[in-house]
């Protein structure tokens, strides 16, 4: 069995395609656009290269954007200043806090004071605990790009049972919850560090979703004949062939497990880019629901 390769960037072309429409329309009806804004504390070149990615998928949707940048010193009172200056922005309908901070003690205090209405991350414990409940609420953009790459490709998900491998804030806790919600009615197992015999679990599953931070998590034994795979992590390999030294490679042993697989992601090229898009479709609809709101 060789496995369908399912193309998280040509999703993410149709999905930016799809939000750049609505922009459009939005802009007609209204005379305005969505704005997002990106605060990004420090010079780390991951985030900087993450945030300017986010720069130009908004301009080429039609998106607003607005930059705001901090030394690394910047103090915790200073870093407050600039999100309630902008939760008080009428331009902007999104805001998003790029992470890690420089200091990880205050991540938790600066994320609760963005305005939930504006929170398209969905990091706010408001927004946490009504995607819980089932209500309306901005699900982080990683969990739902998982979630769109399964519609979009056609994978059954009603009854199916899904194994997540990671237990983090930012995946895999909510992409259980959002698996297990009524309309998508997967039935999850969430597993971690601690989970004794991962491929027990792993080798029942129809769906397994990797998000561990770690290469090779997944192998083919852990696998069973005709299951959909989803990697979700980016983990760099020393490559000596390669003139940065590394490659890019996720948490599953690709070539093997894609060998066995009905359909897997790749590492570059498939949850990545569903990010992106799945926060400028969460600011779209930030736009919708402020603007529907004061009208």
């Amino acid at each position: 069995m060789s496995a369908r390769i399912l193309d998280g960037k040509a999703m993410a072309a149709d999905l930016r395609a799809e939000t750049a429409a609505a922009v459009a329309a939005m802009k007609a009806a209204t005379g305005r656009v969505p704005g997002l804004a990106v605060v990004l504390v420090g010079d780390d070149p991951a985030s900087r290269s993450y945030v300017a990615a986010k720069g130009k998928a908004c301009a080429a949707a039609g998106i607003h954007s607005r930059e705001i940048g901090l030394p690394a010193p910047a103090r915790r009172e200073e870093i407050l200043a600039v999100v309630r200056a902008l939760n008080a922005d009428d331009a902007i309908d999104g805001i998003l806090v790029q992470l890690p901070l420089p200091d990880a003690s205050i991540e938790r205090e600066i994320l609760e004071a963005i305005d939930p209405a504006k929170d398209v991350d969905g990091f706010h414990p408001a927004n946490v605990g009504r995607m819980v409940q089932g209500l309306p609420a901005f699900a982080p953009c990683t969990p739902v790009g998982v979630l769109e790459i399964l519609r979009r490709s056609g994978t059954p998900l009603s009854g199916a049972s899904v194994v997540v491998i990671g237990r983090s804030q930012l995946v895999g806790r909510p992409l259980s919850i959002l698996l297990s919600q009524k309309g998508v009615d997967a039935t999850v197992t969430l597993c971690h560090t601690r989970t004794k015999d991962l491929a027990r679990f792993t080798r029942a599953a129809d769906i397994v979703v990797v998000a561990a931070g770690r290469p090779n998590t997944l192998t083919a034994d852990m696998v069973r004949p005709g299951a959909v795979v989803i990697d979700v992590g980016v983990n760099r390999v020393p490559d000596a062939a390669r003139a940065s030294g590394y490659r890019l490679a996720g948490d599953v042993d690709f070539e093997a497990v894609a060998a066995k697989a009905a359909a897997i992601t790749p590492v570059p090229g498939g949850v990545g880019p569903m990010t992106i898009a799945m926060l400028l479709r969460n600011t779209v609809e930030a736009a919708r629901r402020r603007r529907g709101a004061r009208a």
